[in-house]
């Protein structure tokens, strides 16, 4: 493994160990260097532009940030979005994506992805920023995930639904007026506001 290979393998190392073609072409490496990591198996290609190294990940929640770098307008929400708020026993079998109506869905190889499509001002409210080991990715805040499962109920089950606004009032210290906030703008207002006054 000459210099550059090595330097490659740490550029990964520091990123978690998931990078992106972009990120390792800005970082100034270039193809031969790639080419020739994949061939001795140090790299990975898990989908076009995405890899990792042949020793793992070490990232937390790396199935959220390959999405972030193959959807970089797409916002973590659902069950994803409750997954990494610790609000729900709910396992995801995909990562949940929100991306704008009309926008071009990627196709993703991995992880299994599952897109909603939001109205742009549904798409816009509530989203956080978070960042793993360097690495950027969009996340709905709790209060806009609740309201964006009771609009999405009939996908995601009526029970998920209840049971998390549930959690967030009770558990997560989430205040009414935020949950109807974005009822509101999701209008679910009058399908979440007489479930809401039970737990008050």
């Amino acid at each position: 493994m000459n210099t550059k290979e090595k330097a490659l393998i740490n550029f990964l190392k520091k990123r978690g160990g998931l990078v992106s073609y972009g990120e390792i072409y800005e970082a100034g490496f270039n193809r031969a260097s790639l080419r020739k990591s994949l061939n001795s198996g140090e790299i990975q290609k898990l989908d076009r532009g995405l890899y990792r190294l042949s020793t793992g990940i070490s990232l937390p929640n790396p199935d959220l940030v390959a999405v972030s770098i193959k959807v970089s307008k797409g916002v973590v929400c659902l069950l994803s979005a409750l997954a990494f708020h610790e609000a729900t026993n709910e396992i995801p079998k995909y990562v949940d994506v929100a991306i704008v109506r009309g926008m071009h869905a990627n196709k993703i190889k991995y992880p299994p992805v599952r897109y909603y499509r939001f109205s742009p001002q549904a798409w816009e409210a509530g989203i956080e920023n978070y960042e793993i080991e360097g690495h950027q990715i969009k996340v709905y805040n709790l209060a806009k995930t609740i309201a964006d499962c009771f609009k999405f109920r009939n996908r995601i089950g009526m029970n998920v639904a209840r049971d998390v606004l549930k959690v967030a009032v009770t558990e997560k210290s989430i205040k009414p007026k935020a949950i109807m906030h974005y009822a509101k703008i999701c209008r679910v207002n009058n399908i979440i506001k007489p479930i809401l006054e039970t737990l008050l």
